[in-house]
């Protein structure tokens, strides 16, 4: 019975870590889709652009990942506000690694629909989440 009164107890760090995981990926998605120079809610919604969903989709997983590993190994709220911060920022660096070096004319690309441009910017996200979720362990 003291379980799980002791696992009860710790649902308002749940909530708070829950919420504030919450909050930073729609921030995420607000400043992402501010660096693309393309719109990717009008590519996906009015021109059913498949490599644009695909693209987008890998970001928000790539950074869903790295805010799980904020959150698993944070020593507190601020801790883990500070990496979610770091995660974003290594997000944004992979899209423009990718734009400006591997693929220059990635952006183009996905706007035209090409699935293979989005799925290398979506496994460059993913990539690069798990990394950053990896190298987040102190």
């Amino acid at each position: 019975m003291q379980l799980l009164i002791d696992s009860i107890g710790n649902v308002g760090a749940f909530l708070l870590y829950f919420s504030i995981s919450l909050a930073f990926l729609l921030l995420f998605k607000v400043i992402y889709v501010r660096f693309t120079p393309y719109d990717e809610w009008a590519l996906i919604k009015d021109g059913k652009n498949v490599s644009a969903a695909i693209a987008l989709a890998g970001s928000i997983l790539g950074y869903s990942l790295a805010i799980s590993g904020a959150a698993s190994n944070s020593v507190n709220v601020v801790d883990f506000a500070v990496w979610g911060v770091i995660a974003l920022l290594a997000q944004i660096a992979a899209f423009f690694l990718v734009r400006f070096t591997f693929m220059p004319k990635v952006s183009e690309r996905i706007e035209q629909g090409e699935i293979p441009a989005g799925i290398v910017m979506a496994a460059t996200s993913v990539s690069v989440g798990l990394l950053n979720a990896a190298c987040m362990t102190y």
